[in-house]
């Protein structure tokens, strides 16, 4: 077995230094370890795709990054893996639990997935090993990493087995208090006098690039139509286009507002995907910071697949999010919500905010020129988050 100090800082010489995940047993040690650290990073995440996408951010900003999940929750972690991690090249450390070891005894739960784990990440042309288990071994393992991820730029998995790490206790409690001793946070409306009256997407777009400077702000637009539009009205290279991994856009870009606390991170979503995903409303509202701005576009519609409905007509994301901790939550069908939403004054936590859109797009709507790697590429130069070497 190892201890895990000897694992983590011996990542932390490789330059790991930031971590989100969903707790496993057999990993415990690591948690405790890295959230007793001041100088290490942990992000307790509603699931693992978003702790996933998460590190992806972190990635994006400069920062190498480990996610840690349980193999039940790989499932959770297939989509933004194969749709952001691989195809945007965004390399990962995944270190990945072995509940129902082939090996060993375990829950009937585990069993299926036990068996099938190494099977996935071979699947997603993800490769892997096991995670050391004899402290001589830590520094072969993490060389290999090394060497994968700077010259491929994509994930890597270690699968940790039962008893791998000694226990490592809390020595001190630890609470996510963030914004307990903030100022009360605040709630707008924007409705105009007609509430039927709704603006185009493209016409909200055209409002978040006019308040979005190059130099100072990165736009990340979700998944669909958002992303597409943006392309159309303006490529420009303080913007990523989320071609995949649906509803990951906002944990992506809280990610990013954390390793780079000198940008102002904007986040495009849609009501589908922050429906898919909201779980990571909470998340935000614990971990971000007064960079991050996130807004959902809702036309209470999957539109770039047919237009089906989704059920965001009787939800409230201004009254969740605030539920959840953002520091303003605005909602509304008016421009002047973007207006307020991205106003240069103080804040002293994330944003929020809901606006009903009409459904439809703009015609011809034409897909990123670019590769999803050259977008990230392109991005992270832009940025000065160069890819580690």
């Amino acid at each position: 077995m190892i201890s895990a100090e000897q694992f983590v800082e011996a990542a932390r010489r490789y330059g790991y230094q930031w971590y989100a995940g969903v707790p496993c047993s057999f990993i415990t040690p690591f948690i405790n370890y890295v959230i007793e650290d001041d100088n290490l990073t942990y992000v307790s995440s509603s699931n693992e795709g978003d702790a996933l996408a998460a590190c992806a951010g972190a990635v994006i900003g400069g920062q190498r990054a480990v996610v840690m999940m349980q193999n039940s929750g790989l499932g959770n972690a297939i989509n933004p893996l194969t749709s952001l991690a691989h195809v945007f090249r965004i390399p990962v450390l995944i270190i990945c639990t072995l509940r129902g070891d082939p090996e060993l005894e375990d829950e009937p739960q585990h069993q299926l997935m036990g068996r099938i784990t190494g099977n996935l990440f071979e699947t997603m042309t993800v490769p892997w090993e096991f995670f050391p288990m004899d402290p001589e071994r830590i520094e072969a393992v993490l060389r290999r990493v090394n060497v994968y991820t700077t010259s491929e730029h994509r994930p890597y998995a270690l699968v940790m087995r039962k008893d791998t790490v000694l226990p490592h206790n809390l020595k001190k409690h630890t609470t996510i208090t963030s914004r307990k001793a903030a100022p009360k946070s605040s709630r707008r409306s924007f409705f105009t006098k007609n509430a039927g009256q709704f603006l185009t997407r493209s016409q909200v777009l055209e409002r978040i690039i006019e308040l979005t400077p190059e130099q100072d702000t990165v736009v990340v637009a979700t998944t669909g139509y958002t992303g597409r539009e943006l392309f159309a009205l303006a490529d420009r290279r303080n913007h990523i286009y989320m071609v995949g991994s649906m509803g990951c856009a906002s944990s992506l870009g809280l990610g990013l507002s954390m390793t780079r606390p000198d940008l102002r991170i904007v986040v495009i979503d849609g009501d589908g995907a922050a429906l898919m995903r909201m779980g990571n409303f909470a998340t935000i509202g614990a971990y971000g910071g007064a960079n991050l701005t996130h807004l959902v576009l809702d036309n209470e519609a999957h539109d770039s697949t047919g237009g089906q409905a989704t059920v965001s007509a009787g939800v409230s994301f201004a009254d969740v999010a605030l539920a959840c901790g953002y520091a303003l939550a605005l909602d509304g069908n008016d421009l002047a919500l973007v207006d307020s939403l991205l106003a240069r004054e103080a804040a002293h936590g994330p944003r929020f905010g809901h606006l009903k859109i009409q459904t439809g797009t703009r015609p011809n709507l034409p897909r990123p020129a670019l590769t999803p790697e050259a977008i990230c590429q392109r991005l992270m130069q832009h940025i000065g988050g160069a890819r580690p070497t």
